[in-house]
């Protein structure tokens, strides 16, 4: 049942393409609305409605950053940190399965080395992937 997968609660609030590049890009530095809706080319009332969803839903916050005249930027917050190393599991498939042709890489600032992600299971050290799982449905 999707009401208990939390696949299928995870993607009702960030399951859409804009709203992972807005966190994308809120993360890169991006905070507000003008820079997204000029780094996306996205439709302003789409990009309002998917920041309010954000914000609704815990990822990002409103913060004012001018008084005169009143300005809001937008700033990831705990549950929106930690949704990054998801985007950037994602964007590894990308590299190994839609890597043709000219791609952006993530790289390391201190050392200028390609990021190279891996999901593991922090019980055990075993990467995700490699062992048959079997999801448990609760009681």
């Amino acid at each position: 049942m999707d009401e208990h997968c939390p696949v299928a609660r995870s993607l009702a609030c960030v399951g859409d393409r804009w709203s992972m590049l807005i966190l994308r890009d809120v993360q890169r530095g991006m905070t507000r609305f003008d820079q997204l809706r000029a780094n996306l080319g996205v439709a302003p009332n789409i990009l309002s409605g998917r920041l309010a969803s954000l914000t609704a839903e815990g990822l990002l916050e409103k913060r004012q950053y001018s008084e005169r005249p009143p300005r809001q930027e937008y700033v990831l917050t705990e549950a929106g940190r930690d949704f990054i190393p998801i985007l950037t599991a994602i964007a590894g498939w990308g590299y190994k399965h839609r890597g043709e042709g000219p791609i952006s890489r993530l790289v390391d600032e201190a050392t200028g080395e390609a990021v190279q992600p891996l999901v593991i299971d922090s019980a055990n050290g075993a990467p995700i992937g490699t062992r048959p799982l079997r999801l448990v449905q609760p009681d």
